[in-house]
């Protein structure tokens, strides 16, 4: 006969589901205030940066600031998203040791990217030439600060992630009034380099961690079957992008890339939850996955709908914004910003729903999935805007992104739908050892 369970052991699993939501809702914190960290102070360059130098210099910095996205999303995808994904609430040992090789392997992406802008911004001159060169010096520094992040979100310590920006933006400040004095594009880019330096130093003492060059090639070869599908995916991601700026730079105008970039500021707070949410959420789905696997596709779609709800309410909220005000954080460039707030907000809305199916997906390790599903939506992405761009200049590429953005949220749905399937009827997990 079996024996009855004790009150002590009926309360026990309450406690320890709560104590388990508790210490979700303490790292899902950490990552929002890490983000928005993060993004005041990209928020605040932009800002400055628009306001000291006119559209057309803001342009020249925006593809800049885009380059170094493309570049970052290539150190995430070799060095950063197998970390994560792979080494989430792993023993410390394995941790510090995958970290260790995962920062070398930025930094090397970094110094071999950083030669190949300085290269081009030499051969390009101009306006454009110095941005880029410019670029080149500062981007190993800018990548190791990105992989502390990651790092640390990984182990847990979200706090460490968050007193690292916090340095990064203490040391932002004067660095910014010395780059306003030069008043040039290059003189912010170094600055906005510069202070990022100083962050990924500290990120070395936090961690107690010193990364390791000469380690990269083993880390990218034992982590190549997620590694190299991801750098493809995020590469998609970020290169599209970078070929809609182009694009849209030579059909309508450089202009035209100022008035999108200050349609993203406008959207700056929501993207901070976004992207600090995104920080967070593949490492809490992995979680989920190895606790209670029937429960990710649900946490996938509440992470999905709660993102592009606020994202939807943030816009409503721009509408109302009175014009003094958008003259006053944008300058000249709002009156062009101003007429891309709904198709924005609609494009955000979709890469919000759809990045809950991409953090489930990660956490499945379906990298065949997610990638085939990030090749169609850059495809999209880059037809949406560039053919917007062509019948109806700025405001026609914004409502081709916009369709695009939702159009391939609806197949990461679909993918994260038949990848549950699968792990369902064989549930056997990855393992992978450093």
């Amino acid at each position: 006969m079996t024996p009855m369970p004790t009150g002590e052991e009926k309360t026990r699993p309450t406690a320890d589901r709560r104590t388990a939501r508790r210490a979700v809702a303490g790292r899902l914190s950490w990552g929002l205030a890490d983000q928005a960290a993060s993004s005041m102070t990209n928020f605040a360059v932009g800002i400055y940066v628009a306001r000291s130098l006119g559209v057309t210099a803001f342009g020249v910095f925006s593809l800049a600031w885009l380059t170094y996205g493309v570049v970052l999303n290539v150190a995430r995808g070799l060095a950063t998203d197998p970390l994560v994904v792979r080494f989430s609430g792993a023993p410390e040992a394995s941790w510090r040791a995958a970290t260790a090789r995962s920062s070398g392997a930025a930094l090397g992406v970094g110094t071999a990217l950083g030669a190949v802008c300085l290269l081009v911004g030499l051969g390009l001159g101009g306006r454009v030439g110095p941005a880029f060169v410019c670029l080149g010096v500062v981007l190993p520094a800018l990548l190791l600060q990105d992989t502390w992040r990651f790092a640390f979100f990984a182990a847990g310590t979200g706090r460490k992630a968050f007193v690292n920006d916090l340095v990064w933006g203490v040391a932002l400040v004067p660095a910014m009034v010395v780059a306003a004095r030069e008043g040039s594009v290059a003189a912010f880019v170094l600055a906005w380099g510069a202070s990022a330096a100083v962050a990924a130093v500290y990120g070395c003492f936090q961690s107690g961690i010193r990364p390791r060059p000469h380690q990269a090639r083993g880390w990218l070869r034992e982590q190549r079957d997620l590694g190299y599908r991801y750098l493809v995916e995020n590469v998609s991601l970020s290169g599209a992008s970078q070929l809609r700026a182009y694009g849209l730079g030579a059909i309508v105008g450089v202009g035209a890339v100022g008035a999108v970039r200050g349609a993203e500021l406008l959207l700056g707070p929501f993207l901070a939850l976004l992207m600090g949410l995104s920080l967070v959420t593949v490492a809490e789905a992995a979680r989920v996955l190895r606790r209670a696997p029937h429960r990710l596709g649900r946490f996938c779609l509440l992470l999905g709908g709660g993102q592009a709800a606020a994202a939807l309410l943030w816009g409503a909220a721009l509408l109302l914004m009175p014009g003094r005000l958008g003259e006053f954080v944008l300058g000249g460039v709002w009156s062009s910003a101003s007429e891309l707030i709904v198709p924005a907000t609609l494009g955000v809305a979709g890469a919000g729903l759809g990045s809950g199916a991409a953090a489930g997906l990660r956490a499945l390790a379906a990298a065949r999935r997610s990638l085939r599903c990030q090749l169609f939506a850059s495809a999209c992405y880059v037809g949406g805007g560039l053919g917007g761009a062509a019948v109806a200049g700025t405001v026609g590429s914004a409502w081709g992104v916009a369709a695009a953005t939702l159009c391939g949220s609806a197949l990461w749905w679909l993918q994260l739908r038949s990848a549950l399937r699968e792990h369902h009827q064989d549930p056997i997990p990855e393992v992978r050892t450093p």
